[in-house]
């Protein structure tokens, strides 16, 4: 405004000298700003600085971890039922030889079982098309909320250049650990090889243990394996 009504620039430097001068002063003196200061006296609670830069720390990037567990997409459901059977997780991304192509959850294999779809692929089950998954630059709440939507525990990390492209996986527990909530919601190691048992015994029967799933549980909900 300044430079609007004299038209002289040369108060520019002495100027923007005498601001800083003065945020310096005011920022040693009053170090919550008037405005802010204002505003929570109303009851208005702005976010702050602080709260901002926690915000950013939350990413992705920092509580992923690599995909060690993958099952292939020409896997049947119960080479899967095999191969996760001392898994610690409930829910796996599935990849082919373009990547990762969607994700299966161990409700879905007992569902397939359960109906004699042994001999089904797992990239019959998958939409290969859209599935759930993060970026690493994103936010460890937009994880939470797609994590509650779908009722899963896991997500696969993908490129933004290639969707097919897995950097890693991101649980449930990684996002609490990253908040500080460990202890209290950590789960409990199930004994090695109880799904096998399980499993042969829902073969030697002919048809899955009613015990392993409520009749109104949804598809998508997930319990312990054992």
């Amino acid at each position: 405004m300044i430079f609007e009504t004299t038209r002289d620039y040369t108060v520019i430097v002495p100027l923007m000298i005498s601001n800083l001068v003065s945020f310096f002063i005011s920022s040693r003196l009053q170090a919550v700003p008037i405005y802010t200061a204002l505003a929570f006296q109303d009851g208005i609670h702005l976010p702050t600085a602080e709260t901002r830069r926690r915000r950013d720390q939350h990413r992705v990037i920092r509580a992923m971890h690599s995909a060690v567990e993958a099952l292939p997409a020409q896997a049947t459901v119960e080479e899967a039922m095999e191969r996760i059977g001392a898994s610690a997780f409930r829910v796996w991304p599935v990849t082919d030889h373009r990547g990762v192509v969607g994700l299966v959850s161990l409700v879905m294999l007992e569902e397939e079982l359960a109906e004699g779809a042994a001999a089904k692929r797992l990239g019959e089950l998958v939409e290969a098309r859209s599935f759930l998954h993060v970026h690493r630059d994103q936010t460890l709440d937009l994880a939470l909320e797609r994590m509650g939507t779908a009722q899963i525990e896991l997500l696969p990390v993908v490129s933004r250049a290639d969707i097919r492209k897995l950097e890693g996986v991101i649980t449930l527990r990684d996002v609490l650990n990253s908040f500080g909530v460990t202890t209290q919601l950590d789960t409990p190691e199930r004994p090695v090889g109880c799904r096998s048992r399980r499993l042969a015994g829902r073969h030697r029967s002919g048809r899955s243990d009613p015990s392993t799933r409520p009749r109104n549980m949804p598809a998508g909900e997930l319990r312990p394996a054992c």
